[in-house]
């Protein structure tokens, strides 16, 4: 026989108790508690009466309709898998203000030429919502509105009307009306994405909502909603220009390495194919700058690195890093250190990545050597050159995969010399190669420039 019980729920990390707190034990964070009604169920009771599952194989599952559905936004379709799976639910945040609603108006407006799409705006009105339609030229005869916002209407709505694709702005808005908690509150979220959930598989309607971040960078609301979901997407915006980054950070239908490139204009948020243009931009080939190749999903990036190295004047020097592993740039520092004796030791280092990037592999590490030796010896390597190869502990320069894919990228923009392991195997003859065994070479490349 059910039960109810009275929880309370932290609305800031869900941590529940039986009575009201006024500090989160587990969050700490001041008067987050809400009241919340739960029903329990004695499990002696359970599956008496209902009736049981029935089992197929999977050889008697129709998948004819597992087609990926293309928007035709080709930077968007790669990440989220090279189009939207049927039937899945999927999440795109991000600051205020970066563009996702206006990423989702052209993205439904590009799926409503082959497929019906409703999309419900609960946080802006039909006239603010016509206004940006009109401003895109998003006016297809397949894509409905509408600015309701309660949870059981779009429901009703969907169930009835059985769109192929349905788009939530934002599910933050979404409230149900007989609930006792307000809108955006941890029991709605988690009951909202629960139903859009169930909506999404049992009706075979492709769901996407967009969502509100904390001041942390995260999704706003309890940690199951991105276990609920099928994707987690983030659009996030650089300094430097107006460029969007599109990510993915929980892809069940595909990987969640691609990046998607977008620029903000007057008319909407336009893809950006050649990022790679706009990163040799700022490249600046000064004394303790270095070009690698960076492999992003199926996309290599060229991206510049750049140290600066000075005389401590502390007991402990500084080791200031942005866009790498710590650990990454420290260790490769010990190596020139032990191999070539250059007293990075006694130096304050301060490492970046350019245009904000985050790079994680191993084919960075001659870049970064090179980086750190140009600055400690103020000259710069040669121009529009890149640098391919991971460093071992012994001080060897080793090959790298992929690398005539690097290669054959960075050709397309301009790059005159690769700098590479000895023993690294290349196609390309339309490049120079300069190739290294181990980091004694680099220490009489400099010489060499210092020399003349």
């Amino acid at each position: 026989m059910a039960k109810e019980k009275v929880l309370y729920t932290c609305s800031s990390c869900s941590f529940q108790s039986l009575k009201w707190l006024g500090c989160c034990s587990q969050c700490h964070s001041w008067n987050s508690f809400v009241e919340q009604q739960t029903t329990t169920t004695k499990y002696g009771s359970m599956g008496s009466s209902a009736a049981p599952a029935r089992l197929i194989h999977l050889t008697e599952i129709d998948s004819s309709q597992t087609e990926r559905m293309v928007s035709g936004i080709e930077e968007f379709d790669r990440v989220v898998g090279d189009g939207l799976m049927p039937s899945s639910l999927l999440i795109l945040t991000g600051d205020p203000g970066i563009g996702k609603s206006t990423l989702l108006l052209q993205v439904a407006n590009n799926l409503a030429k082959n497929y019906r799409v409703f999309y419900f705006s609960s946080e802006e009105s039909l006239a603010q919502v016509k206004q940006r339609a009109t401003r895109l030229h998003c006016i297809e005869k397949n894509l409905f509105f509408s600015d309701q916002a309660e949870l059981e209407v779009i429901v009703s709505t969907t169930k009835h009307e059985k769109p192929d694709i349905l788009i939530i702005d934002s599910i933050q808005n979404c409230y149900q009306s007989n609930a006792s908690t307000l809108p955006g509150s941890i029991g709605q979220l988690r009951e909202a994405t629960f139903v859009f959930m169930r909506l999404a598989k049992e009706y075979g309607i492709t769901i996407i909502m967009s969502g509100h971040i904390t001041k942390d960078g995260m999704i706003a609301g309890p940690k199951t909603l991105e276990h609920m979901v099928d994707g987690v997407f983030y659009l996030q915006g650089e300094d430097r220009w107006q460029t969007r980054v599109l990510r993915s950070v929980k892809n069940r239908f595909g990987t969640i390495n691609e990046l998607g490139f977008f620029e903000m204009h007057e008319n909407g948020l336009q893809e950006v194919p050649n990022i790679n243009a706009h990163l040799l931009q700022q490249a600046s080939y000064a004394p303790g700058s270095a070009l690698i190749s960076y492999m992003e999903g199926s996309r290599p990036l060229l991206i510049e690195l750049q140290a600066l190295t000075i005389p401590s004047k502390f007991g402990v020097p500084q080791r200031v890093i942005t866009g790498l592993d710590h650990k990454q740039v420290v260790l490769i520092a010990a190596i020139l250190e032990k191999y070539l004796q250059v007293k990075f030791s006694a130096q304050d280092i301060f490492f970046k990545v350019s245009g904000g990037f985050k790079i994680k592999e191993s084919s960075a590490d001659l870049g970064i050597a090179l980086a750190l030796l140009s600055s400690y010896f103020q000259q710069s390597i040669p121009k529009k050159s890149i640098a391919l190869g991971e460093l071992g502990l012994t001080g060897q320069i080793k090959a790298i995969n992929q690398a005539p894919i690097h290669i054959q990228e960075a050709q397309k923009f301009g790059i005159e010399q690769v700098i590479l392991a000895s023993q690294q195997q290349s196609e390309s003859d339309k490049v120079a190669y300069m190739r290294f065994s181990n980091v004694y070479d680099l220490l009489r490349l400099f010489s060499e420039k210092g020399d003349k």
